[in-house]
């Protein structure tokens, strides 16, 4: 794109120099931020690059490259742009496809201000994503929790919300040029995404040159992957848990967002930081604990200093002094070493240092918030499927944010199998004194209240509860858990990574047994059906989780799919990336709609 939709040569650069200008829109300034680096930028031959809505002089001989959504606003200003001649020629892009009516009002709006010369190219690009990690995006689709489970929605409403989500999931099969077997639990708004994304592909693949009849890089062998469809509520907990690996840490205490943070400097003033796949200790460490995290920083710092010792050895310069290539003597073959070690010393203390620094701020908030105990006793209630009322008490009492202790009265609520009615009150109580608006823990306890009765009642009744309960709760009466068994197994595994790796083995197991599967190359009348020639083992995934993903389950997939032998490849994405204060925010905003909880604000989190 960056090269007007040309080749690029093996370096990844164009072939021939051009220099242009960049125009995005906010949300492709998002999908563009975890890719590419304003370096990058250069060496592509952009000069410039401004947000469309900023206004702009005009720039002779010089083409620009656009790369908006495709919206009644962006095309006027496009039209705009062109009869004001703001630059030499247009190469447009647009994220996802642009609507035919759009595309008209485009040629038209040109035509009439007899700039439609100046208009060198338009491409769908298929992009409505952000690509986080290589196996992990999302969608950036706001608050779609609260949206699909808003009782107050209307079909219409929730029809719409699919739709954009199907949107978003086709752009990345395009990406990938992948046609894959598409599988899902029956019900909610997993079926509904799979079964409309389903027929958007079949209707695609009817044209004759489509997206996918060249086969993408991501298949490493001629068999399709799966694409594993999960709504949240298959399992709470792991988006309102304290998580203590580095990740899952960072991300929800100093609120990563698009790969970058924030953290205070020792000397005050801010520091912001890149964390993604060219940090080689973020790569590498990403799923230990925090305690592993800071051994292995210091090993690193003990490794760079003998590094260092050992090249003014060689050189001459003192032991133990900074290498700052000031101090080299000694034969012109070691200074040679010496100098082209230069650049890879000094990187290497850059990162250290970097890490040195988040782990420092991180280890502050751990002491002030008590997080590694919330993180441990909310893992043995889930064990355990329950805590002793005095300890739970005393955490509800102790250190931490009013956003810790909400998630962890939360926590104990959905790690039980019954609701003990006692303790339930006393932890309001707790919560009430604490000044922590508890509408969400009246939303999860409601849910909750509910899956007890539908699980005694027999089903005559049963229908009844559920007929009632939609009307009332919108879709999330699939939600909150039947108990402990559907959150942890003997090994402690996330309900999602076991059903993913049964999926992907294809063997008959009874948790996905009433699995739906869609295959959209298929004929028309298997498609739905729970059986089929396509039920595996599988090479590669994609997962897809509707309504909120988070670093913990992505790295539980991770670590599911290098335990595998062989090494499997699993894609982990979701409607948008939450730290557990940003969930339980929309579970609190639930709450409030339908006139539970209340008391003081709990401290919103931030959004990421």
């Amino acid at each position: 794109m960056l090269n007007l939709n040309q080749p690029i040569n093996a370096n990844g650069t164009a072939n021939e120099e051009v220099y242009k200008i960049l125009i995005f829109d906010k949300f492709c300034q998002d999908i563009l931020s975890p890719l590419i680096h304003v370096k990058d930028l250069r060496k592509h031959g952009v000069t410039l690059y401004f947000l469309i809505d900023k206004n702009r002089k005009p720039v002779a001989d010089v083409p620009a490259v656009y790369f908006v959504k495709p919206t009644q606003h962006n095309i006027q200003r496009i039209i705009s742009d062109a009869s004001n001649s703001l630059y030499d020629y247009f190469h447009l892009n647009f994220s996802p496809s642009i609507p035919r009516p759009l595309l008209e009002d485009l040629a038209s709006g040109t035509l009439n201000s007899e700039s439609i010369d100046r208009i060198s190219k338009v491409h769908d690009q298929y992009l409505e994503f952000v690509t986080l990690e290589d196996n992990l995006f999302s969608l950036a689709d706001k608050s779609c929790y609260v949206q699909l489970n808003d009782p107050k929605a209307t079909d219409r409403e929730i029809e719409e919300i699919i739709e954009k989500l199907v949107s978003g999931l086709f752009c990345v099969l395009a990406t990938l040029a992948v046609v894959p077997i598409i599988r899902c639990p029956r019900g909610g708004p997993a079926e509904m995404v799979a079964s409309l994304l389903d027929q958007r592909l079949r209707d695609h693949l009817l044209v004759k040159n489509n997206l996918f009849s060249e086969s993408g890089n991501f298949t490493s062998s001629f068999q399709r992957p799966v694409l594993c469809l999960f709504d949240r509520n298959l399992e709470l907990s792991v988006a309102i848990q304290h998580d203590f690996r580095y990740r899952p840490l960072v991300h929800d205490v100093l609120g990563l967002r698009l790969n970058r943070l924030n953290v205070q400097g020792d000397k005050g003033g801010s520091k912001s930081y890149e964390l993604d796949r060219a940090d080689p200790f973020w790569v590498a460490n990403g799923s230990l604990e925090f305690p592993e995290v800071a051994v292995e920083i210091e090993t690193q710092l003990n490794k760079y200093k003998k590094d260092v010792d050992e090249v003014n050895r060689r050189t001459g310069g003192q032991d133990g002094a900074e290498f700052d290539g000031t101090d080299l003597i000694g034969n012109t073959k070691h200074l040679m070493n010496a100098v082209n070690s230069l650049p890879e010393l000094t990187e290497r203390k850059q990162v250290i240092d970097k890490h040195t620094n988040i782990a420092t701020v991180l280890l502050g908030e751990i002491k002030e918030r008590s997080l590694d105990s919330f993180a441990k006793k909310e893992y043995e209630m889930m064990v355990r499927g329950g805590i002793d009322r005095g300890e739970l008490l005393a955490v509800l009492k102790g250190k931490g944010t009013k956003m810790d202790k909400l998630r962890f009265a939360i926590m104990f609520l959905i790690s039980t199998e019954a609701i003990p009615q006692l303790e339930v009150e006393a932890v309001e109580t707790a919560l009430k004194e604490a000044e922590v608006d508890t509408s969400a823990f009246q939303y999860v306890k409601k849910i909750k209240s509910l899956n007890v009765s539908l699980a005694s009642a027999n089903s005559a009744s049963r229908s009844n509860i559920v007929d009632w309960a939609e009307k009332l709760y919108g879709q999330s009466i699939s939600a909150v858990t039947a108990g402990v068994k559907n959150l942890l197994s003997s090994d402690h595994q996330l309900a999602m990574a076991r059903t993913v790796e049964a999926l992907m083995e294809g063997k008959p197991n009874p948790e996905i047994e009433s699995y739906l599967m869609f295959d959209p190359r298929a004929p028309k009348s298997n498609s739905g059906s729970t059986s089929g020639h396509m039920k595996g083992p599988f090479k590669e995934a994609i997962v897809f989780m509707i309504g909120g993903g988070n670093y913990v389950e992505y790295g539980s997939l991770q670590e599911l799919a290098q335990r595998q032998q062989p090494t499997k490849h699993i894609i982990y994405g979701s409607t948008e990336i939450l730290t557990g204060g940003e969930f339980v925010d929309q579970l609190t905003l639930l709450g409030q709609k339908m006139g539970l909880g209340g008391g003081t604000s709990a401290a919103p989190a931030t959004a990421h």
